[in-house]
């Protein structure tokens, strides 16, 4: 049986349309986003990256037009979210805060876990963390150069906690270590807003982490004795830098938000473009200045290119450092 040309004609361009649709994201024929997104925090609540990324979630709000649901996942060393992305659908509605331990923990075990840069999809960077090492006010170690002395004397047994094994501050304080001849014990816990109320219960002996500590330190219940960010902090100018201090370590650990591998790029570019506004809106930079936040925005570009370079700096940390959370 013979096909009239204009059949065959016809059928062609119904074939043609069909593969088109297939090929173009759904979300963009009928809209993104059309019902609220899940953003995970690997974080317990009340710690400076929580605020902020609550903060970003309520202006996104408006701005995307759908909710932005905050969903607290913390344990794991803040891996949760990542893992979580890991069994998500790449549609845009479940994004989590991204990172530098997701970028590391691959190189830190032999178990199975991700590609940190062919496994999730960037959409842009946001901020980082004010870290710095406090100790209770009624301490004797007045500053870093007693915190030092008072760790060479007693080595392995002054603690310090972290939000977690393999965090960057941890990376950090080890190198720190290694460098002025410390052996101290690391008390890691889920979030730094833990390592809080361990220092006010006399639990460990100081904290090395990001700027939970703050309320404490401004209430007179802490003494913050050094920060590590490269300048010293605006709401702290008395407080030096570890540059200052001879040592030469910077760390702000700059983060953003990524979602599963293979998201469409009009999809990231509609979240991209509302997280970014929400990123620079009055509201979002209140929060960000209250914990001493730096601003470490990243196009979705850039951003990408960030985490390809920096997972080869963590594959070489990881490896000079020798660290592992295999038992």
């Amino acid at each position: 049986m013979m096909t009239h040309p204009r059949g065959r004609v016809a059928r062609r361009t119904l074939l043609a349309l069909g593969t088109a649709g297939l090929a173009a994201p759904a979300l963009g024929q009928t809209g993104f986003p059309n019902r609220p997104i899940r953003l995970l925090v690997p974080w317990p609540p009340g710690g400076s990256a929580d605020a902020q990324l609550r903060s970003l979630a309520d202006v996104a709000t408006k701005i995307i037009g759908q909710p932005v649901m905050i969903e607290n996942r913390s344990g794991a060393r803040g891996l949760l979210a990542a893992q979580a992305l890991l069994q998500s659908a790449p549609d845009g509605y479940t994004l989590a805060q991204h990172h530098l331990s997701v970028l590391r923990h691959p190189f830190m075990t032999k178990a199975r876990s991700w590609d940190p840069v062919a496994d999730f999809t960037p959409v842009l960077g946001l901020t980082g963390w004010l870290f710095g090492v406090v100790v209770r006010a009624d301490s004797p170690i007045q500053d870093w150069a007693g915190y030092v002395a008072a760790a060479r004397a007693r080595p392995g047994r002054m603690t310090y906690s972290t939000s977690g094994i393999g965090t960057s501050n941890h990376i950090a304080m080890e190198d720190i270590c290694v460098r002025l001849g410390m052996e101290m014990v690391h008390v890691p816990f889920r979030g730094t807003t833990e390592g809080v109320t361990a220092l006010l219960g006399e639990q460990i002996d100081s904290i090395a982490d990001s700027s939970a500590w703050v309320p404490q330190v401004e209430a007179g219940a802490f003494r913050l004795i050094c920060v590590w960010s490269p300048e010293r902090a605006a709401r702290f100018p008395q407080v030096p830098t570890l540059k200052e201090l001879g040592v030469d370590v910077a760390v702000t650990s700059p983060y953003g938000i990524a979602g599963p591998k293979g998201m469409d790029p009009g999809v990231v570019r509609v979240l991209h473009d509302g997280f970014k506004a929400a990123l620079m809106s009055p509201e979002n930079t209140t929060v960000r200045d209250r914990w001493d936040m730096p601003l470490a925005y990243m196009d979705t570009a850039a951003y990408r290119d960030f985490i390809a370079e920096r997972v080869a700096y963590e594959r070489e940390m990881v490896g000079r450092l020798r660290l592992s959370i295999d038992s």
